[in-house]
């Protein structure tokens, strides 16, 4: 049996902002639909990924604004991720060699953290 996760809520504090965050650092924009008054349900994807992000109005996320500290990306490139995010104004932290990864961390304008991590070449290790 395949388990693939498919969405993760994101709690902000406003919606339109966050959307416009997102899409400016290359997330494509699924889903922004009310289907009826008091639910805002905005569904966003990372550039090449199978997992969302969910964020709205309505939706009785459990957590405040900023909570959000445990999201992990994986890229291609740690340096070229900071660059492109450093390059639309984002401030980012890293690129720290872990050993298990190169890491950078952002956070959104909610203070949601985001961590991105290059994974080492397994490959090249005997």
């Amino acid at each position: 049996m395949d388990w693939k996760i498919e969405l993760i809520f994101v709690p902000v504090s406003d919606v339109d902002r966050s959307k416009e965050f997102y899409t400016k650092i290359g997330f494509n924009p699924d889903h922004d639909q009310v289907p009826y008054e008091g639910l805002r349900f905005v569904q966003m994807t990372p550039p090449g990924s199978a997992c969302s992000i969910a964020f709205g109005t309505g939706l009785e996320i459990p957590l405040e604004p900023g909570q959000q500290k445990t999201i992990q990306v994986v890229v291609p490139n740690a340096d070229d991720a900071k660059a492109h995010l450093e390059g639309l104004g984002v401030t980012t932290k890293g690129v720290e060699d872990l050993g298990w990864g190169r890491f950078v961390w952002f956070d959104d304008p909610d203070g949601n953290t985001w961590t991105l991590q290059e994974l080492p070449d397994y490959s090249a290790q005997s």
